[in-house]
């Protein structure tokens, strides 16, 4: 058994019910998007969960690649007994060194916990756009949180209340490889 009160884990298709579990007291507060399982299961290979040596799951996060150097941190949630105990943190950060791993340089969320990722790195994008050639590429995704990084009108009941945040990621950080 681990002395570490949590390991950080790439998910497996059986956490799905787990992490489904973890959100929804955030959908329920209005804090996440609720999602179908089936989403869930198709973007399984883009989480990484919090595990005790006991095997709960204690929290969950997500990296989705939106461009060449842009991805998203989505689904970041920690179970209620874990908060301020490093979880979310320690997820952020696995997320943070996929990224690079990836070849990223930005890192993307839509958020109402504007503390901790500014205590993590991240800034108000305020009305920061990107250049035309890339709008107009990324405008053809069919993806939601593409369209919330556009800040597009279409999205605006999603956005109400949520800062859109960026990380700028230093690509000579030491890369974490498990």
């Amino acid at each position: 058994m681990s002395r570490d009160p949590f390991v950080i884990r790439r998910a497996r298709t059986g956490d799905v019910a787990a992490i489904k579990e973890l959100v929804e007291p955030l959908v329920q507060r209005r804090i996440l998007l609720g999602k179908e399982t089936v989403v869930f299961y198709e973007a399984v290979q883009e989480f990484r969960v919090a595990e005790t040596p006991s095997g709960e799951l204690i929290g969950c996060g997500a990296l989705h690649v939106m461009w060449s150097d842009l991805g998203e941190v989505r689904t970041l949630a920690v179970a209620h007994d874990w908060l301020r105990k490093g979880v979310g943190h320690a997820l952020l950060e696995r997320l943070e060194s996929d990224a690079l791993q990836l070849g990223l340089s930005r890192l993307f969320c839509l958020t109402f916990e504007l503390e901790f990722f500014q205590r993590n790195g991240f800034e108000d994008m305020g009305d920061v756009t990107v250049d035309p050639e890339l709008y107009s590429e990324l405008l053809r995704s069919p993806d939601e949180g593409v369209a919330e990084f556009l800040d597009l009108a279409r999205v605006k009941p999603n956005t109400l209340g949520n800062t859109r945040m960026i990380k700028h990621l230093d690509q000579h950080a030491p890369l974490n490889t498990p």
